[in-house]
């Protein structure tokens, strides 16, 4: 989901609790901290030798401490931390925005944006693990097209 397309959902929806499951069933404890949001800029070269750059914007969650009230944050409260940051960090709307959450039992991971739903007074939004992708195989060339400059020998066909 396309940052900007994330934040226009959630404008229309200020007053409610805003909770993020990372898994069925499991969520991030209510009283959760958003430590961090960033502008992630990648630059790769996929199977096929063709040079890849993409944005994320990812935001940062972080279990509650045994102090903090026990009660998921508003979307306005959200929504305020993110004018924050884009006051003083240029951040791109259309960048996928992902959303990092570890625990001390669980290793940090970026997840990807599934879903939104409604929920009584709660927002959820539903992350979704990251996966490998092939962009070769999104690209026209497909996979481990054949290489045109490389090292390989004469009969290398195949980046892959």
């Amino acid at each position: 989901m396309k940052t900007q397309e994330l934040i226009g959902t959630l404008s229309s929806h200020q007053d409610k609790r805003l909770v993020f499951e990372y898994a069925p069933g499991q969520r991030v404890a209510p009283g959760y901290h958003v430590t961090e949001v960033m502008n992630v800029i990648y630059e790769s070269m996929d199977c096929g030798g063709k040079p890849n750059f993409w944005r994320e914007t990812v935001a940062q969650l972080m279990d509650p401490s045994p102090l903090d009230t026990p009660e998921f944050m508003t979307v306005r409260k959200f929504l305020s931390i993110y004018s924050r940051v884009t006051a003083s960090v240029p951040v791109h709307p259309e960048a996928e925005i992902r959303f990092e959450y570890g625990s001390p039992s669980l290793p940090a991971v970026r997840y990807e944006v599934g879903e939104l739903a409604l929920e009584g007074d709660h927002l959820v939004v539903r992350l979704t693990p990251p996966g490998v992708t092939c962009k070769g195989i999104q690209a026209e060339t497909g996979c481990c097209a054949p290489l045109e400059l490389s090292m390989a020998t004469p009969t290398a066909k195949r980046c892959c």
